[in-house]
């Protein structure tokens, strides 16, 4: 009977898929919502200039935001062949922190974690800024700051700071939603 009560206990403490935010408790996804959506655009930056695409999808029962993106740049003087940078990103809400998270996995080995900083943030621009780094020095920082121009184009902006450095923008994408 013990082990009966037990999981019955565990049935109804574990939230059900896509189960909405207690009443009056505003949806924490709400400012990352608009990019479940696939989109292309144009990649510019210390990479080059080239093309950009991406997807949005909710993952692992509407706990993450997961982002698929591919950037081709174009050759140049010092990169004859080109470059192809892939990149995948989950996005999550810690409720302890009440904070968006973002973590990138990048090609090269770098994981990048950032949280967003309320303070920046405003509706039509979000800041995510970094907590640390994994394969890469955490004495640097980084800033991902996403401008929404529309419900079907926004502009993301990539910063980098090495040590007591100011940002310097490493790479300005923008997207436009793709129609399937």
């Amino acid at each position: 009977r013990i082990p009966v009560a037990l999981f019955a206990l565990f049935i109804l403490t574990v939230p059900l898929r896509g189960q909405a935010e207690p009443e009056g408790q505003p949806d924490p996804w709400q400012p990352i919502r608009m990019f479940v959506w696939e989109g292309e655009g144009t990649a510019e930056g210390q990479g080059g200039s080239g093309t950009v695409r991406r997807s949005y999808s909710f993952v692992l029962q509407d706990r993450f935001l997961y982002e698929k993106n591919i950037s081709t740049y174009r050759h140049k003087e010092k990169n004859k062949a080109g470059e192809v940078h892939e990149h995948w990103s989950f996005f999550s809400h810690d409720r302890k922190r009440a904070l968006l998270v973002l973590r990138q996995f990048h090609q090269e080995g770098f994981v990048n974690w950032y949280v967003m900083n309320k303070e920046a943030t405003k509706p039509v621009k979000l800041v995510f800024d970094s907590e640390g780094f994994e394969n890469f020095s955490n004495s640097w920082r980084a800033r991902e700051t996403y401008e929404i121009l529309s419900n079907n184009e926004f502009v993301e902006t990539f910063e980098l700071a090495a040590p007591r450095g100011a940002f310097e923008t490493y790479s300005r994408n923008n997207f436009k939603r793709v129609a399937k």
